[in-house]
């Protein structure tokens, strides 16, 4: 039986945590483009950086979306030991998506693969994209996701004896990106697990704080700088702002590798669900 309760606080949740994604960037996010900003030795890079500055500046203040591109939903659900998961769940995650493209507003952009039939509202076959994993506390965390740093994303299934190549793997993956994703971007890198896991884990360690990184994060972060690409493709120093690694044990014979970009905006949001 659907629990109306249980949907509709999901739904509420899920708005708002659209709508605290798509206009405001988190802290450690908008911490790392204003240290790239002051930091960037390219005039032309630093005149990027200060723009997309001000545009954040401008969304927060006039409680619009960072982007025309408001991406498609990614959701990620955190259920205590006392919430069964049910269909519920899935169908307050899809209504408050339809409340947000409406609310705050989202533009549509969830097509059918083939026909390309735009379903107006961002829920169709498989979309929100919804991961439900235990937790202590009920809550909806979303990762809008734009096109143009899902496609350049890349999934490669590297032999073992190529574990040192993973810095080049992902800075090649920038190189063949190039301005596309609107650089400076963060990289999920997900290494490890099967050939679907591995993107997941990439998708997931976008939802990581960017303020720090470990030593093999900071190694793969400065061979994607070194190619220069810089702010928009146009040239300069901050080609990535941050890179954050997830892994996960593989098989013996094998070494999948994944690199889920994220442009500038790594928008993301968590809320508690109010029962």
């Amino acid at each position: 039986m659907i629990n109306p309760a249980l949907s509709d606080a999901l739904a509420d949740a899920t708005e708002r945590a659209l709508a605290e994604a798509e206009i405001r960037l988190p802290p450690d996010v908008l911490a790392a483009l204003q240290r790239a900003a002051e930091v960037e030795s390219d005039e032309g890079a630093r005149s990027e950086l200060a723009t997309i500055l001000e545009n954040v500046a401008l969304a927060e203040e006039r409680q619009v979306p960072i982007c025309q591109d408001t991406g498609v939903p990614v959701v990620y659900i955190t259920l205590p030991p006392d919430i069964p998961l049910s269909s519920a769940i899935y169908d307050g995650v899809r209504e408050g998506v339809r409340r947000a493209t409406v609310a705050v507003p989202l533009r549509p952009n969830v097509v059918d693969p083939i026909t390309r039939r735009n379903t107006g509202d961002n829920v169709g076959l498989g979309m929100p994209a919804v991961h439900v994993t235990p937790g202590e506390r009920f809550t909806v965390t979303v990762l809008p996701k734009g096109a143009g740093s899902e496609n350049a994303s890349r999934l490669g299934m590297l032999l073992p004896s190529q574990a040192a190549d993973i810095p080049k793997f992902v800075a090649e993956t920038m190189l063949v990106a190039g301005g596309r994703p609107c650089p400076p971007v963060f990289l999920g890198v997900g290494i490890g697990g099967t050939f679907d896991g591995a993107a997941a884990l990439a998708k997931e360690a976008l939802l990581l704080p960017v303020d720090t990184m470990d030593g093999y994060e900071q190694e793969i972060c400065d061979a994607v700088n070194a190619l220069g690409i810089g702010p928009m493709g146009l040239g300069g120093d901050t080609t990535v702002l941050a890179v954050k690694v997830k892994r996960a044990d593989c098989h013996t014979a094998s070494l999948p590798v994944a690199v889920n970009v994220q442009c500038w905006a790594c928008r993301r949001a968590t809320v508690e669900v109010r029962l």
